[in-house]
């Protein structure tokens, strides 16, 4: 069965289920490093990818997110968000460990995974046939 994302509240309800799904993959451990640690990554990219997506075509928001995605883990290598995650205060830590702390080529790879996945359902969505257009 095909999700339909026609409207902006479709995105925003397979934003919060993509959410949800990314919690829940980190509560939940399989033993399956797949699972437990890249399913989160790839639901990570796909989350940044729904919410590009409430105001961006297809064709821009998955190079933008793509883009986002490697500039968030390039950043890891500067070490910023390390010091970050050992500051006192709590939403510091909290931004710190949304961000990751260290660089990993793995985590890129599984960044694509979400964002290719996503932007196939996106661009398998059927078109308008008033408009010829998808949502």
């Amino acid at each position: 069965m095909l999700v339909r994302l026609r409207s902006r509240r479709s995105w925003v309800i397979c934003v919060a289920g993509i959410i949800a799904a990314g919690i829940f993959s980190r509560l939940v451990h399989t033993g399956w490093v797949i699972l437990d640690k890249y399913l989160g990554d790839a639901l990570y990219a796909a989350m940044v990818y729904g919410i590009l997506r409430l105001k961006l075509r297809p064709t821009t928001s998955a190079p933008v997110a793509a883009l986002a995605m490697a500039a968030i883990e390039l950043f890891q290598l500067t070490g910023i968000p390390a010091r970050l995650f050992a500051s006192e205060s709590l939403v510091v830590r909290l931004i710190a460990r949304l961000m990751g702390t260290e660089f990993s080529v793995l985590d890129l790879a599984a960044y694509a995974v979400g964002i290719a996945g996503i932007h196939l359902v996106d661009r398998l969505q059927p078109r308008d046939p008033v408009t010829g257009q998808r949502n």
